[in-house]
């Protein structure tokens, strides 16, 4: 009779220690999934080239999903910059889109999480369409 009392006691403390697993995996589930999928960075582009930037766009690694223009009408000229800030990031990097005035698209591919920095050279590959 004494047997039946200990796993008796001993069933109801698994069961316990198994529902404590269950509810701290609930609760610390959406946490660790927020952390991971949204951090913010401040990207700096920097333009030392000789082309003039009118739009800057942004937009996941692996799709064409580009968000709006990052320079809001304004361009960005041989040795200036500009650093967008609080850039909402879903994944560890982010690609970074620059037109110049001729319609050729330059992309670079930024580190999310803390701050960035993407600079425009002469030797930064540009695609303007039917070359």
């Amino acid at each position: 009779m004494k047997s039946l009392l200990t796993n008796g006691k001993r069933d109801r403390a698994y069961h316990l220690l198994i529902l404590m697993v269950v509810v701290c995996t609930f609760v610390a589930a959406p946490l660790l999934s927020s952390a991971h999928s949204s951090s913010a960075s401040n990207i700096t582009v920097s333009n030392n080239s000789g082309r003039e930037i009118h739009f800057i766009y942004l937009s996941p690694v692996d799709q064409d999903n580009w968000g709006p223009d990052q320079l809001n009408n304004a361009s960005l000229n041989n040795g200036q910059s500009v650093t967008l800030t609080n850039v909402s990031c879903s994944a560890a990097d982010i690609k970074v889109i620059a037109e110049d005035k001729d319609g050729c698209f330059l992309s670079g591919v930024v580190s999310c999480g803390g701050n960035a920095q993407w600079t425009i050279t002469d030797q930064t590959t540009a695609d303007c369409g039917s070359e």
